[in-house]
C-alpha cells in the first residue's frame, strides 16, 4: 500500500512540473495591447467587476499578460498587477490599430497609401443603397462605409461616427482621405461621417442615395458641418 501511495504522489509531481496550466503556458509573458474604442479600461485587483480599481490603462497601451481564465487576464503594465477583462486586450502582434504606411506623392496632394486605399474600396461600393447599421457590401450607413473602407486599409476606426470623431487630429485645410463630420440632427452632436476625396468632393453614404459623391459646398450639408479629423 505504502509503494502504491509513494508511486502515486511521484506520477503527480512530474504531470504538475512538466505540464503547466492551458493558461500559463499559452499566454504568459506575452504582449498584448488594450483594445478599447475611448476611454480608459479598468485595472482590478481581483478578477471581478467588484474588485477594487488598481489604475486605468489607456486606448493601445502595452501590457503583459501572465495568465487567462474564465474571461479574465493576470497583467502587468509600467509596475502594476492586476486584472482586465480579456475581451479589451488583444495580442500586439494580431491587427495594427492605425497603419500608415509610406507617403505617396500625387501632384496635387500628398495621400497616405492606406487613405488612397480607403477611398478606393468607398468606391468601388458606389451605388450600394443605405442601410441603418449597415457595415458591408449589402448596405452601409454612413459611419459602416467609412469603417469597412478604412478597415480593408488596414486601419482600424470605431464604429459610430461619434465615436470617429474622437480619434484623429483636427484639421482646417483638408487632404483626400480626412474624415468630415456632420450635425444632421442640430447643435453639436455628430451623427454624419463622410471621407474626403479632393476637389472639394466627399464620399459617404446617404439615405436618400446610398453610397455616392457630393460636394462640400452642397446647401444641405456645408451648414451642418462640425468639423474634420485627419488620422
Amino acid at each position: 500500500m505504502l509503494k502504491r501511495i509513494l508511486a502515486s504522489m511521484l506520477l503527480f509531481t512530474l504531470v504538475a512540473t512538466v505540464a503547466p496550466s492551458m493558461d500559463k503556458a499559452s499566454a504568459a509573458g506575452t504582449t498584448y495591447y488594450v483594445k478599447i474604442n475611448s476611454g480608459t479600461l479598468n485595472m482590478r485587483n481581483k478578477p471581478s467587476t467588484s474588485g477594487k480599481i488598481v489604475t486605468k490603462l489607456s486606448k493601445n497601451q502595452l501590457v503583459t499578460v501572465a495568465s487567462q481564465s474564465k474571461g479574465w487576464a493576470k497583467i502587468s503594465s509600467k509596475g502594476k498587477t492586476g486584472f482586465v477583462s480579456s475581451k479589451y486586450i488583444a495580442p500586439k502582434t494580431t491587427k495594427a490599430v492605425v497603419k500608415k504606411t509610406a507617403v505617396k506623392k500625387s501632384a496635387v496632394t500628398p495621400v497616405d497609401n492606406y487613405k488612397a486605399n480607403a477611398i478606393s474600396v468607398a468606391k468601388s461600393n458606389m451605388g450600394v443603397k443605405y442601410k441603418w447599421a449597415g457595415n458591408n457590401p449589402s448596405g452601409f450607413d454612413c459611419s459602416g462605409l467609412v469603417n469597412y473602407s478604412f478597415g480593408k486599409a488596414g486601419v482600424d476606426l470605431p464604429r459610430t461616427a461619434g465615436e470617429m470623431y474622437n480619434v484623429g487630429t483636427k484639421v482646417t485645410s483638408y487632404q483626400p482621405g480626412d474624415l468630415l463630420f456632420y450635425a444632421t440632427s442640430g447643435g453639436r452632436k455628430v451623427t454624419h461621417v463622410a471621407i474626403y476625396i479632393g476637389n472639394g468632393q466627399m464620399i459617404h453614404s446617404a439615405t436618400s442615395k446610398g453610397v455616392s459623391i457630393a460636394s462640400i459646398n452642397n446647401p444641405y450639408w456645408k451648414p451642418r458641418f462640425i468639423g474634420a479629423k485627419r488620422l
